[in-house]
């Protein structure tokens, strides 16, 4: 028959997520039942309050107790049933926790190949001669900065006194210079000669004095 008409398609394989719906599903009716039970209860032994002993009080009772033992039941085997979902959920997380550490290793093992790759380009005895060549490249340059900023013509070694002294001489020199001046009003090299091109000789500092005036 399977060969005439093909087999049937196959059903999904069940999976915990499924069984732990279903079960849930179940341990949901019978707290439905439970319940339905604990209210009949209760209308029970609010009835047997009100009455005194007898024939109609003890009927009573026996049904209370008939739906009592129900519920002890029902409550066994919502209890089994939670076991049940309890140990599928921790089967559940470890299922979970596995595919997740199996994720992990998965991505270490592409980035291990990877790295490999990168760090397989890498010639580190080219690195370790161009860092030499750097080194070296910075010391010429500390080299030249150094000549650059010599001074020019000025000794290392210059005696603080020969300064003074040559800076009193200098002084001295322009109080000379200065004190000529004064006295005629012509510069030193213009008192003894005036050139042709000056058709007069220059006046004294009176002269002009008294011309301002």
């Amino acid at each position: 028959m399977n060969r005439l008409f093909g087999s049937a398609p196959k059903a999904p394989k069940p999976t915990l997520n499924a069984a732990i719906s279903n079960i849930d599903g179940r341990i949901s009716s019978f707290d439905v039942k439970i319940a339905s039970l604990n209210a009949e209860l209760g209308g029970y032994q609010t009835k047997m309050a009100k009455m005194r002993e007898g024939p109609g009080k003890s009927a009573l009772k026996a049904k209370a107790l008939k739906v009592l033992q129900r519920r002890k039941q029902y409550e066994s085997q919502r209890d089994q049933l939670q076991s049940q979902v309890w140990n599928m959920e921790q089967a559940q997380t470890m299922q979970d926790n596995l595919a997740g550490v199996m994720t992990t290793v998965d991505a270490m093992k592409t980035t291990q190949k990877e790295l490999r790759k990168q760090y397989g380009k890498v010639d580190l005895d080219k690195i370790e001669r161009m860092q030499d060549e750097m080194a070296d490249l910075l010391d010429v340059g500390n080299e030249i900065n150094e000549t650059l900023s010599r001074g020019y013509e000025v000794p290392d070694d210059v005696d603080e006194a020969e300064l003074d002294a040559e800076l009193e001489l200098l002084g001295a020199e322009l109080e000379m210079e200065g004190t000529g001046m004064e006295a005629s009003g012509v510069p030193d090299f213009m008192r003894d000669e005036v050139p042709d091109f000056i058709d007069e000789p220059p006046e004294t500092a009176t002269k002009v004095q008294e011309a301002a005036r």
